[in-house]
C-alpha cells in the first residue's frame, strides 16, 4: 500500500518507534527466519490489499506475501492491521513483516529495514469530471521530485496556483500526506482520512475538491459506479519523498529474514512472477526491474 511510506512518520514518532523497537527486538541478528512467518497488511488499500465479501484478505500484496512464503518454505500467516498502527505493531512483535504497499523512504528506514523494491506506481490527483481542476495543463505527464528541472518546477507552480483555496483529501500518515504538507500546505486545505475508501467516498460526494493517492489505489474507485464521474488531473509524481518503490518492511537487525525475503523477491522478478501478479491486479506491469534495490 505506497505509509507506502509516505505513507510517512513525524520526527517525534520516529524517536518513539525507534526506542520501542530497541526494547522489543530481543532476538536480534541471530534470529532465524520465523516459521510461521506473520505478515501484516492493511486490508483497506485496493488493489494492493483489501478484504473481500467473505472477510478474507486479498490483493496484490497478499499474493506477493504468499508467494514469498512459499519460496522460502515457511507457513504464511497474513493479518490485518490499521495503517496508523502498522509500524508500531511490527516494532512490538505483533508480526514479523509488513507487505502493504509501503514505500521505501529515508524516514521509514530510520525505524525499519526494507527489502528490495517489488512495485512502483506514481501518485495522482483526482477530481470530479465537472471540476475546473480538470482543465489544469502543466505540459508534463510525470514529475520526478528527486531532481526537479525547470519544467517540473513550473508544473508544481501551476498546480499550487490552481489548487489555491481548495480542499484536498489524503490518507493520513502516507507519503501523499507528506507531499501535501511539504509542497501545498500553505496553498490548500488538507483533509486527512483514515482509509483510502473514506477519502474516495467524500470525493464522490463533493465534500472535497480533489484527492491525492497512488495511481493504482485510485483504480478501484474510478472503476466503481461512484467514481465514474471522476478522473485524474495534472501530472503523476514519483521520486523524492515518494521513495524508491514499495518494499516489505521488517524490524532492523534481522539479516537472515532480510536475505530470505530479498532472495524470494529477486527470483520472483527474474521469472516474471511479480510482473504477472501486477498485471493481474493493476492491469499493467508495476513490478520493479530485476536487480533493483
Amino acid at each position: 500500500m505506497t505509509s507506502w511510506f509516505v505513507r510517512g512518520l513525524a520526527a517525534a514518532s520516529v524517536l518513539v518507534l525507534a526506542a520501542c523497537g530497541e526494547q522489543s527486538d530481543g532476538q536480534g541478528a541471530d534470529r532465524p527466519v520465523p516459521d510461521p512467518l506473520r505478515i501484516a497488511t492493511e486490508g483497506a488499500y485496493p488493489p494492493y490489499n483489501m478484504t473481500d465479501a467473505a472477510g478474507n484478505l486479498t490483493g496484490f500484496d497478499v499474493d506477493v506475501a504468499r508467494e514469498v512464503c512459499a519460496r522460502i518454505k515457511v507457513e504464511c500467516r497474513i493479518v490485518a492491521q490499521n495503517w496508523d498502527g502498522i509500524i508500531p505493531g511490527l516494532q512490538t512483535g505483533k508480526y514479523d513483516a509488513i507487505a502493504a504497499g509501503m514505500s521505501i523512504t529515508e524516514e521509514r528506514e530510520k525505524v525499519v529495514a526494507f527489502t528490495q523494491g517489488y512495485a512502483t506506481t506514481p501518485a495522482y490527483f483526482v477530481a470530479l469530471n465537472d471540476s475546473p481542476l480538470q482543465d489544469i495543463d502543466t505540459g508534463l505527464e510525470r514529475v520526478n521530485l528527486t531532481d526537479l528541472d525547470e519544467a517540473e518546477k513550473a508544473a508544481l507552480a501551476t498546480l499550487r496556483e490552481r489548487l489555491k483555496g481548495r480542499t484536498v483529501g489524503v490518507q493520513s500518515a502516507t507519503i501523499h500526506a507528506n507531499f501535501l504538507d511539504e509542497y501545498l500546505a500553505d496553498t490548500v486545505s488538507v483533509r486527512r482520512y483514515d482509509t483510502q475508501e473514506n477519502l474516495a467516498l467524500d470525493l464522490a460526494a463533493g465534500r472535497i475538491d480533489a484527492g491525492l493517492a497512488d495511481a493504482s489505489a485510485w483504480e478501484a474507485f474510478l472503476d466503481s459506479p461512484e467514481g465514474r464521474n471522476a478522473s485524474f488531473f495534472g501530472p503523476g509524481f514519483d521520486g523524492g519523498l515518494f521513495g524508491r518503490g514499495m518494499g516489505i518492511a521488517i524490524r532492523q537487525n534481522e539479516p537472515a529474514l532480510l536475505d530470505a525475503l530479498n532472495g524470494a523477491l529477486a527470483s520472483m522478478q527474474q521469472d516474471g512472477t511479480l510482473k504477472r501478479l501486477s498485471e493481474q491486479w493493476f492491469g499493467f506491469d508495476a513490478s520493479m526491474p530485476a536487480g533493483t534495490r
